[in-house]
């Protein structure tokens, strides 16, 4: 792994590796993970021409006028899939901190099937809930679904990786995410027009909720900070070739806090300064099966330590940090 300012591991290296090999590799990538919580991955193999169809159509999504995205938008507060318009939401409030909300605007998608045999009326309505298409532009749908196998795929594959970190078995966490109730999100910050209102960010400070994030930025663009150890707020550049992966809250729960699910912003723009811009980036955010009970694991526990958090299930804890951030319906 190379030195540079931001973490950077290739995917590929330990896909290749031997045994002892994926032993050296999973022990740099639990120093991060301990460290930061942020790292960049390359090495992907995820086809360049997925991540730019579906790029290209979310761009032309938010283009389009609010009439139209508004066809496509969520029925009602609290419901995960569809278009949220600026205003609806202020992911601070997940951390109990009341913000005014978020400066951006989304379409989010959940799970590309519902698995046969589930009847949990809570999972159904909820992370198996419909995802509400847009119109337009033409081929947004195909090109979504493509890029969400792609990190399902890719989600998978670094899940490997920390099951590795944390000396377990490689294939230790497939039984909880063979039946993931996984979302992806673009999200765009519009250039902003008017000055903020006191404590309004692009996205306020806050933690994921699953196993872990990929997120794409879009190439150049600025204002992820993670919250470092050391209590400063820290930019995360964007990776030429690579995603940036973030741990979630319920891999910090599953490991005691010895890997750290880091609190991270989007800041605004400097209008001041002409930094004023639009920016553009996809969340996948990779959470085990519904009914996954997260537990801590036995080799997290030093001799005589005892588990942080009380087990969780997946789905309800996901349902209820999500629906502490929408804003209530007026």
């Amino acid at each position: 792994m190379p030195a540079t300012p931001f973490p950077v591991f290739d995917l590929s290296r330990f896909e290749g590796a031997d045994a002892a090999g994926k032993q050296l590799l999973g022990r740099e990538v639990d120093r991060i993970c301990r460290a930061t919580g942020f790292l960049a991955i390359s090495g992907h193999s995820v086809s360049q021409e997925i991540i730019d169809a579906a790029w290209q159509k979310a761009h032309a999504f938010f283009d389009e006028p609010l009439a139209v995205k508004e066809k496509a938008r969520a029925p009602y507060p609290g419901y995960p899939y569809g278009y949220l318009g600026p205003g609806a939401e202020a992911l601070a409030k997940s951390k109990n901190v009341d913000t005014p909300p978020d400066l951006k605007e989304s379409f989010n998608g959940g799970p590309l099937a519902t698995p046969e045999g589930l009847t949990d009326p809570q999972a159904l309505a909820f992370c198996y809930a419909d995802t509400i298409w847009p119109e337009a532009p033409t081929g947004f749908r195909y090109a979504w679904q493509a890029y969400y196998r792609a990190m399902e795929d890719l989600a998978a594959r670094i899940m490997r990786v920390f099951a590795t970190a944390l000396s377990l078995p490689e294939d230790f966490f497939e039984p909880f995410i063979e039946r993931p109730i996984s979302a992806l999100r673009a999200l765009n910050y519009p250039e902003p027009l008017v000055t903020p209102q006191p404590g309004q960010l692009r996205a306020g400070a806050h933690t994921d909720y699953g196993s872990l994030t990929i997120l794409l930025p879009q190439a150049g663009s600025g204002g992820l900070e993670i919250f470092t150890p050391e209590g400063e707020w820290r930019a995360v550049p964007p990776v030429p070739g690579a995603f940036i992966i973030n741990i979630g809250d319920l891999m910090a729960r599953w490991t005691n806090d010895r890997w750290v699910s880091t609190l991270h912003r989007v800041v605004n723009p400097d209008i001041e300064a002409g930094k004023s811009s639009r920016r553009q980036s996809f969340a996948f955010f990779h959470q085990p099966n519904w009914h996954a009970e997260v537990a801590c694991l036995e080799s997290c526990l030093a001799s005589g330590e005892k588990p942080r958090y009380e087990p969780v299930l997946s789905g309800p804890y996901l349902m209820s940090k999500f629906q502490a951030t929408v804003k209530p319906a007026a």
